[in-house]
């Protein structure tokens, strides 16, 4: 049976006019992410820890629409709060949130201070949960929202050397399911991504480890690390309409690593 509404199928992917908060869009994953959606027609804010990503903002902006840059560290409550006030108050309203900003501490984990664990924990997981509350309202109100949550193949499995990472990313992707379990039903999707093994900082000291390097890249059927543009097509996908019926879940972007 078709559907009453017949509108084709490339322009539900079109973001023209909506309104997307990424943050953690210095550079990476973030950036790639941001200027995706912004090709696709969105008007985006762009979010750095430390400062501004002028940078990306740069890029953003040559896709022709609106963008502001901020800066904040999400490991601070208040500015989970800010990010989003000042989204709403350059914009208008919030349509799109990327909870993309992330740090990763490495340690084996009898080793693994206190400090790390908070940290991490703080910018990985309580973020997500606090920015998707703020912003979350704000869609409620309205009866429409796209949230996209950066999760990780670390949401699966436990990883090397990186506890506090694999706790957070297994974190998200329940946080992820959770959101979506309250708000299906109102206008507001919540998904997440899954990004396997990336050519980014993060990933810096795995790829200048040679063993490693090349134990990773046997694994993954693609024969390559992931670039940054290489999330795009999902993240349009997840903030679209052509997702609409898509709530909960994590997509795995890896080159098909976890099928091995």
């Amino acid at each position: 049976m078709f559907r009453k509404d017949r509108t084709l199928i490339l322009e539900k992917f079109n973001l023209k006019g909506k309104i997307a908060l990424v943050t953690g869009s210095s550079r990476g994953l973030g950036a790639a992410i941001a200027l995706a959606l912004a090709e696709a027609g969105a008007n985006v804010a762009v979010h750095g820890s430390s400062q501004p990503p002028t940078a990306t903002q740069k890029q953003v902006a040559k896709a022709g629409v609106d963008s502001i840059a901020l800066a904040g560290d999400v490991g601070d409550a208040s500015v989970c709060a800010r990010l989003v006030q000042e989204t709403i108050g350059h914009f208008g309203t919030i349509d799109i949130l990327v909870n993309n900003a992330g740090i990763i501490r490495r340690a084996p984990a009898v080793e693994h201070s206190e400090e790390d664990w908070k940290a991490v924990i703080d910018v990985n997981l309580s973020s997500v949960f606090r920015l998707t509350q703020h912003a979350g309202r704000h869609m409620l109100s309205k009866g429409y929202g796209k949230i996209i949550n950066i999760a990780s193949l670390l949401s699966f499995q436990g990883g090397i050397l990186v506890p506090s990472y694999a706790a957070a990313k297994g974190g998200v992707g329940q946080l992820t399911k959770a959101f979506a379990n309250e708000w299906a039903s109102k206008g507001v999707n919540v998904n997440a991504i899954a990004p396997g093994y990336f050519a980014t900082d993060n990933t810096e000291a795995l790829q200048k480890n040679p063993e490693r390097s090349r134990q990773i890249l046997e694994r993954i059927p693609a024969g390559r690390w992931g670039d940054p543009g290489d999330l795009g097509g999902a993240a349009v996908f997840l903030a679209s309409a052509a997702s609409d019926y898509v709530h909960g879940h994590i997509l795995v972007v890896d080159g098909g690593w976890i099928n091995r």
